[in-house]
């Protein structure tokens, strides 16, 4: 199937600090119509953090929207004309207060493509160098240092339940595999 819906209006019905909600009307290929409500959201980085002793560094943060402590990857939202590199950098420094030397892209992901336009680049970040920047909204974030070896049952158990720490660690280790298996192969 490679039709796509086509909109025949489109309206703000809200315009936020974080988020804008617009109504979509569209047609479906088959002809009928049909409302679409989307959330836009700007992209975003979702970043696994490695220290040299291999902890994943999380942070645990108050979420209002469902009342709880969650455990997380680092993350946030690019500013306007930022670039995905310079968007980890500045969040570790919020976040974490630490500066990353080494940083490879892992790949990306859709947030909540159902009814958001949120797309997140997922990246690894090593070889850390202290730096604090202070922003809004980062005082309340509680520094997490994990094993890497604990991240699975961490998941498995739902005491880590943010998806995009999820899809975020589960890439890196799709990564960190493939990284060991091809390093094993190549010296056989």
């Amino acid at each position: 199937m490679s039709a796509k819906e086509k909109e025949f209006s489109s309206k703000y019905v809200y315009q936020g600090r974080g988020v804008n909600l617009r109504v979509d009307m569209v047609e479906k290929p088959g002809g009928k119509k049909t409302t679409r409500e989307v959330v836009e959201h700007v992209d975003c980085v979702a970043v696994v953090v490695l220290d040299k002793q291999n902890n994943v560094l999380l942070v645990r943060q108050f979420r209002y929207a469902i009342g709880k402590f969650l455990l997380e990857v680092p993350a946030g939202g690019m500013e306007p004309e930022e670039e995905p590199f310079d968007c980890v950098r500045r969040e570790l420094q919020e976040e974490i207060g630490y500066l990353p030397k080494k940083i490879i892209k892992l790949g990306g992901f859709y947030s909540i493509p159902g009814y958001g336009t949120e797309f997140l680049h997922c990246f690894l970040a090593t070889d850390l160098v202290p730096s604090r920047l202070m922003a809004e909204d980062t005082d309340n974030i509680e520094l997490i240092r994990v094993p890497l070896t604990q991240i699975p049952g961490l998941i498995a158990s739902g005491e880590i339940s943010d998806a995009k720490s999820i899809a975020a660690l589960l890439t890196y280790l799709v990564y960190s595999s493939r990284e060991i298996n091809s390093r094993a192969f190549s010296t056989a």
